[in-house]
């Protein structure tokens, strides 16, 4: 499939890459199809990927791997939220958080509340909702990711 993004322009996607979001994602119900893409020019390794929707080309979500920011991340999640991934085991799901890049980038910030939850067998994912307090909605990230690129120099 051939889509017009914003951000990586022309791209093929595959259509084995294409994930689905029965109930759509907070905020945007209707967009139920997404691809995970990066920039090549960092490879797969940099720290933000985009959720690229399949239905609305122009909208395309900056992710991350929580435990980039949170090593001991570990939401207790009621099974039933997960049931729509289909079979699988803990750990084989793959687990993001949203990403907001504000034009100041000191205050940028990932939603550890409402982490996507991702079943890459099944292609099938869910955004859920992390109860209780333990995890804020804007985690603030700008000082962890420098300290991290600084010990990486």
């Amino acid at each position: 499939m051939l889509i017009k993004t914003r951000i990586f322009g022309e791209v093929e996607i595959d259509d084995e890459k294409i994930i689905t979001f029965e109930d759509g994602i907070i905020g945007f119900p209707e967009l139920k199809r997404f691809a995970l893409m990066h920039d090549e020019e960092k490879g797969s390794d940099a720290g933000i990927r985009y959720f690229q929707s399949i239905e609305e080309p122009g909208f395309a979500m900056p992710v991350m791997s929580p435990f980039m920011v949170c090593e001991t991340y570990n939401p207790q999640v009621n099974d039933e939220l997960l049931s729509s991934l289909g079979d699988f085991k803990d750990e084989d799901l793959l687990v993001l958080v949203t990403v907001t890049v504000p034009t100041d980038l000191t205050k940028m910030t990932v939603n550890l509340q409402g982490p996507l939850v991702i079943n890459p067998d099944a292609r099938k994912g869910a955004q859920i909702i992390v109860e209780g307090n333990d995890y804020p909605v804007r985690f603030p990230i700008y000082d962890i990711l420098k300290s991290r690129k600084e010990g990486q120099s």
